[in-house]
Parts: C-alpha cells; structure tokens; sequence
C-alpha cells in the first residue's frame, strides 16, 4: 500500500491547514504522525477502521481533527490555530492495528510551516 500525502504549506499563526492522503489500496486503521527538527517523532492523530473513535495528542486535541472518506479511500487532518510549535513534516500512515511511531505504512511527508 502506497500513501500520498498533500496539504502542507506556510501559514502565519493562529492559521489552518488541511491534509489529505490518499491510500492505493485498503487501509484498516490511519493517522498523521509529525517530526520537528531535532525532536522525536509522535503521533499527533489517529482514527480507527470503522472512522468512529479517534485519538489526539495532548498537543494537538481541540485544534486537530482527523476524519477519513472510506469511498476515496482518503483521509484528512484539520489544522486550525497554529502555533510555531506545530512546525514539522508530518506523515500519514497507515495500519492493521493501532497508529505508532513506527506504522506498516507511511508517507512520504509533507512540511508545515507555522510563522509568528
């Protein structure tokens, strides 16, 4: 299964942004991970196969939403208020079973850039 992330950017703070990725095949359960230079990676989001229970980072929770389209096998971050923490490559990925680190499969990573 290839992943294919899109969305990042440069926002100011305070800003949005949404990722997608697209899966070439079946996917079970999904997540976005992000690593910011000079930091360990984390998971900052996670949804289950069935799209119904969810899991955020304390980092993120409240400003983050994941949500997935299982007809186009796709699913999306929502990024509002930004911060220049929030600054990474983030990745999406893929499992049979929970979201870590270290999925099965992952992306190739898209920057965000949040500026003060």
């Amino acid at each position: 299964v290839q992943l294919q992330a899109s969305g990042g950017g440069l926002v100011q703070a305070g800003g949005s942004l949404r990722l997608s990725c697209t899966a070439s095949g079946r996917t079970f359960a999904v997540g976005w991970l992000r690593q910011a230079p000079g930091k360990e990676r984390e998971v900052v989001a996670a949804i289950n196969w069935a799209g119904k229970t969810t899991w955020y980072s304390n980092s993120v929770e409240g400003r983050f939403t994941i949500s997935r389209d299982f007809n186009k096998n796709t699913w999306f971050l929502q990024m509002s208020s930004l911060t220049p923490e929030d600054t990474a490559v983030y990745y999406c990925a893929a499992d049979t079973a929970r979201i870590g680190i270290r999925p099965k499969y992952r992306g190739q990573g898209t920057q965000v850039t949040v500026s003060s």
